[in-house]
């Protein structure tokens, strides 16, 4: 008779009555579906772009100009290296980079030293480089004595002809940090409360009643949430895409790969769940738990806005989030046309947070 059983059904079955008390949950509709899409509708409808402009420094012996030094003090410019010049145009192509700069400088007749700040953009910035044009004069202003007059002015700006880049939008940023996050509450909270109650409410002692293994049961419940959170994810891609242009470069291609993402990052943060459910000791202690793990994750993970804003120091506590990681991963297969074989850094350190906390997981869960 135990030959004739089969676990794949048993799963199957556990799975399904899962999957209908996920959609007979009004908080776990409204919190998958609604809550991303309330701040993609927002940000949709809002656009517009960030307040820090990235720009690359052609010649790094510049950096010791008095010029150069100014502009470095200024809020709202970002300097990166500009060696090499096929990333920086790529960057400059794709909106990651807002212009390139480059500083020469002459002798007047009248024995002043002048300089000419070179900047080439792309179209792709049009957004950001009206903010670095700003940026400039504002500190040519200040460092500029008024009392010169207009043909011995130290500085001037030289604009290279603008290169032709895609269109950078708000939602291009967003969509894919507010995927990320709901994946990561949906594994987190879902996974956490259900186990926790199906202990609690003495269910998995009902199934081991019946000739179904462990291992099965557990499938067959996070099976369930995988389907539920993916179909959410479908959702939320397809609206973003379709009412607010959501950048999908590659067409069916990169939709697909943004569902394998989705999958990876869902099955790591189901882990976090399965240590929550197992550690806490009454249903109230697991939100507590829960937010010690998200939040971080989400005011760091670059959810809102680019880590590239906060210290350097920072930035490198941001490099080892799991939400992180799987947010870059989402952007570069949307917006710059990468793979998944291109998002080996990525894929490499969830790979690493999934050994980790499955690893835990497995010490730590409890069946009573």
């Amino acid at each position: 008779m135990s030959q004739q059983y089969s676990q794949f059904k048993a799963m199957m079955a556990i799975t399904k009555g899962s999957l209908r008390a996920i959609f007979r949950s009004p908080s776990a509709v409204v919190f998958s579906f609604g809550f991303p899409l309330i701040f993609i509708l927002v940000f949709g409808f809002i656009g517009g772009g960030g307040t820090l402009v990235k720009v690359a420094l052609k010649n790094a012996t510049d950096s010791n100009n008095y010029v150069i030094k100014a502009l470095n003090h200024s809020p709202v410019i970002k300097f990166i290296d500009g060696s090499d010049s096929v990333k920086i145009r790529k960057d400059l192509e794709k909106g990651r980079l807002t212009a390139e700069l480059s500083l020469d400088s002459s002798v007047s007749p009248a024995g002043f030293t002048q300089y000419i700040i070179h900047t080439k953009t792309s179209s792709a910035s049009g957004d950001t480089y009206p903010i670095l044009k700003m940026a400039l004069a504002q500190t040519i202003q200040t460092i500029e004595s008024k009392r010169i007059p207009e043909q011995y002015r130290l500085i001037s700006i030289d604009e290279l002809p603008v290169m032709q880049g895609r269109e950078y939008t708000m939602i291009d940023f967003i969509l894919p940090g507010m995927l990320g996050f709901s994946l990561l509450s949906a594994g987190l909270f879902g996974v956490a409360f259900l186990f926790f109650n199906l202990r609690q409410t003495l269910v998995l002692k009902r199934f081991y009643a019946t000739p179904i293994s462990r291992k099965y049961i557990v499938l067959g419940e996070g099976f369930s949430r995988v389907l539920f959170q993916l179909l959410t994810a479908v959702v939320i891609i397809l609206i973003g895409h379709y009412v607010f242009k959501f950048t999908l470069v590659h067409g069916l291609q990169t939709f697909l790969e943004m569902m394998v993402l989705s999958f990876l990052g869902l099955i790591v943060f189901m882990g976090f769940g399965f240590i929550i459910s197992s550690v806490a000791k009454n249903e109230s202690s697991i939100p507590p738990f829960a937010n010690l793990i998200t939040m971080p994750q989400f005011l760091l993970g670059g959810t809102f806005f680019s880590t590239a804003a906060f210290p350097t120091w920072l930035q490198k506590v941001c490099e080892i989030l799991p939400l992180k990681q799987l947010n870059d991963a989402m952007r570069n297969v949307a917006f710059e046309g990468a793979h998944l074989y291109d998002c080996g850094k990525q894929l490499g350190i969830l790979a690493l947070w999934g050994i980790v906390v499955y690893a835990v997981a497995i010490k730590v869960f409890k069946w009573e």
